[in-house]
């Protein structure tokens, strides 16, 4: 648990800026997040299975031009814009973390 005592002469700003500090060093917000809900153990396969997938299709899309061919041809999920891509990608990290 992050603590920090006010010293003699200290504003109130730089108080809140220590605390603010080491709430980062301890990583309390990413814990935080983390035991905010508890996922069932198949959807936690499902998720980390998924981020599997975008990684390997990450490392193809920069192995040359013939995986980024066919996968424009696909429909589906590759066919979503990057930005909600990345969203739902980050928000499945987020939950295995």
């Amino acid at each position: 648990m992050a603590e920090v005592k006010i010293q003699d002469g200290e504003t109130v700003e730089s108080a809140l800026r220590r605390f603010k500090r080491k709430v980062l060093q301890e990583d309390i917000i990413k814990d935080i997040k983390r035991h905010a809900f508890d996922l069932k153990p198949g959807q936690k396969k499902r998720v980390k299975a998924a981020l599997a997938r975008e990684r390997n299709r990450k490392k193809r899309a920069g192995d040359g031009d013939q995986d980024q061919i066919r996968s424009s041809s696909r429909i589906g999920p590759s066919s979503l814009p990057r930005e909600a891509k990345m969203t739902s990608c980050s928000r499945l990290k987020s939950t295995l973390s």
